[in-house]
């Protein structure tokens, strides 16, 4: 054989299996252990590579109860446009609440829902002080708050729209969600055991199938959906249930309204005796247990900064996540 096609042939035997090699598909890097508390940062599982595309959305229409509105699947999923079950039990909404800006400010009203009564992966809007919102927009905008768990997407959402918010929009939207009432939201349940959870959506749902049971509950606090179909639908009034362990809720309060002994500082010095905020100061009563350990946490961890949030530094310095358990439990537990 021609020695110079010999060494043709070879190279571009290399080159094919160089081409091969590069269509074929990887196997995906192990993700990196959640140093975070699992039960507070709620991470989405990764896509499995190679997996069947989803079936279409049902396009048949739904309702929820107390409501004559009709919407079908791919309308409640709409970003900038989101699902209004109940538009009199609201104000009007501001266009950046409403619809937001495309492409890159998501209409507040879905994430946060019309009445802004948020969700577990996301803050409750209703009832917090103008300027408090303004100002947390701002230190997103700064670059002052971010979250301790990246991976996780609503976090990283929130600091996108913060940095692309302009200050019309941001002061339509806080002063919205200032002028409605917050209602009771949340049902603190203590328990030994808890139903077995997976995350669905950013936030747990029950496991159900050959899974489905319960399990010890452990230093944590499950917080999950009433009812999930409706929660799925963004049903504005479909409340949450968060299971806690058994005692939290007589060793968060003790925490929270002592000091636990120099273990931190009694709350209502800043947030008022009724723990519902004093000023631009926000409430913290009945709010989310799993939104309020990730605040304590991203502050602990220097993930969270900004000119008010100074003064809860000091506060948080000391917390273990089983004190986070206790007081977001009894915070929780609270009317709002």
């Amino acid at each position: 054989m021609n020695p110079r096609w010999f060494r043709y042939g070879a190279l571009a035997c290399l080159i094919t299996i160089s081409i091969l090699a590069q269509n074929q598909p990887q196997n995906p890097a192990p993700a990196a252990p959640q140093t975070t508390p699992q039960w507070a940062y709620a991470l989405n599982p990764p896509a499995t590579p190679g997996a069947p595309p989803a079936a279409p959305a049902d396009a048949s229409q739904k309702h929820v109860p107390g409501s004559t509105v009709a919407l079908t699947i791919p309308q409640t999923r709409d970003l900038f446009n989101p699902p209004d079950w109940y538009p009199d039990d609201h104000p009007s909404m501001p266009d950046v609440v409403a619809h937001g800006r495309r492409p890159d400010v998501r209409a507040c009203g879905y994430c946060h829902l019309p009445n802004g009564q948020g969700r577990p992966e996301n803050a409750s809007l209703a009832g917090l002080p103008a300027g408090y919102i303004a100002q947390q927009m701002a230190d997103y905008k700064n670059g002052l708050r971010k979250s301790s768990e990246p991976r996780m997407g609503p976090p990283s959402t929130m600091l996108a729209i913060g940095k692309a918010a302009n200050d019309a929009e941001v002061k339509a939207a806080a002063e919205y969600f200032a002028s409605i009432k917050p209602k009771p939201w949340i049902k603190v349940m203590e328990t030994k055991m808890v139903p077995k959870t997976h995350v669905s959506g950013w936030m747990f749902v029950e496991t159900e199938g050959a899974d489905k049971g319960m399990e010890p509950i452990g230093s944590r606090i499950i917080e999950m959906p009433v009812d999930l179909e409706r929660t799925e639908l963004r049903d504005s009034k479909s409340s949450f249930i968060a299971y806690a362990p058994i005692g939290s809720i007589k060793k968060g309060e003790a925490l929270v309204t002592t000091g636990g002994a120099g273990k931190t500082i009694k709350c209502s010095i800043c947030h008022g005796a009724d723990l519902k905020g004093i000023g631009n100061v926000p409430s913290i009563s009945g709010r989310s247990p799993s939104y309020i350990a990730r605040q304590l946490y991203d502050i602990q961890n220097g993930n969270r900064n900004g000119p008010w949030t100074q003064l809860m530094k000091e506060a948080v310095s000391k917390l273990t996540v089983d004190d986070m358990v206790a007081i977001t439990a009894y915070l929780a537990s609270r009317n709002p």
